[in-house]
């Protein structure tokens, strides 16, 4: 099926981002978000978004209101469930919150519709069993920042038809991704190698072999890495990394993905990150 109407449900950090990527590739875009402070703040930094490319030369556009002008704000799912060619999820890591949307997706979007979920550790097919039509159910996991990262994991659940692959596949390509085909594990490919990355450089941060700065410093010199270990965690989210880590802790039982202690306490602090000022680094 054509997709020309794309329903995304969140307006968080990958929400927004997805939103902006799919209006630039000429999609009309239903957004929808329940907090009228999420939606006014995803506006806000989507226009930044768009301000920025097109100032760079990274963009074809004028303004961001010819990307803008395609997207409509929802507080209700119900709204516009029904025109829906493609449904994106992209809440937070609530597996309680997902069954909710999913079922109500399953009753509300038309039956041939594709639900896509941008989980980046929950199982698909544990999702899909929240609707009476699991072969129509994808993971779509996209990489923080959206508009930027090329990457999107296509996650394969237990009963995923391949014409549900091929029509998530195509419009990953359409908004100018590299898609690739992973099976449904925790954390997929990318979570399940990188993560265990961060929980580790937590770890030799509060033994005291080093101090963040110099463990970014070594890993980006050592590794070739754009971003240390910390930098990225930082601007992924600490809660986002602690949740990958407890499912993939839970889920596969190995003692090497434990969360490290001080990543936990970060997360009870509320230091998460760039997005609250401080989580490793203070940010201004």
């Amino acid at each position: 099926m054509n997709v020309e109407t794309l329903v995304v449900v969140g307006a968080g950090t990958m929400g927004r981002g997805i939103i902006e990527t799919a209006a630039v590739h000429g999609l009309t875009v239903k957004a929808v978000e329940p907090s009228d402070r999420q939606r006014e703040s995803a506006l806000g930094a989507i226009e930044q978004s768009l301000a920025k490319a097109i100032k760079r030369g990274k963009l074809e556009i004028k303004s961001p209101n010819e990307a803008l002008s395609r997207v409509t704000w929802h507080a209700d799912l119900a709204d516009v469930a029904a025109v829906a060619d493609f449904v994106i999820e992209a809440v937070s890591e609530s597996p309680s919150l997902k069954e909710q949307i999913f079922r109500q997706l399953d009753v509300q979007t038309r039956p041939h519709v594709v639900l896509a979920s941008n989980t980046s550790s929950i199982s698909i097919t544990r999702i899909a069993a929240f609707t009476g039509r699991p072969e129509s159910v994808v993971g779509m996991h996209f990489f923080n920042p959206v508009p930027i990262m090329q990457p999107v994991e296509i996650v394969r659940g237990v009963k995923t038809s391949q014409s549900t692959i091929d029509q998530t596949r195509q419009l990953a390509e359409r908004l100018g991704k590299q898609a690739f085909v992973v099976a449904d594990s925790p954390g997929f490919v990318v979570n399940r190698v990188w993560l265990p990355m961060i929980n580790e450089a937590a770890f030799a941060l509060q033994e005291g072999v080093a101090d963040a700065a110099t463990i970014d410093s070594l890993m980006k010199l050592g590794c070739n890495h754009p971003m240390g270990p910390l930098e990225l965690a930082d601007l992924v989210g600490l809660d986002v990394c602690l949740a990958i880590a407890q499912v993939l802790h839970r889920e596969l039982g190995d003692p090497k993905f434990r969360p490290c202690p001080l990543l936990v306490r970060k997360v009870d602090a509320g230091q998460l990150g760039c997005k609250t000022g401080e989580g490793f680094y203070k940010y201004t």
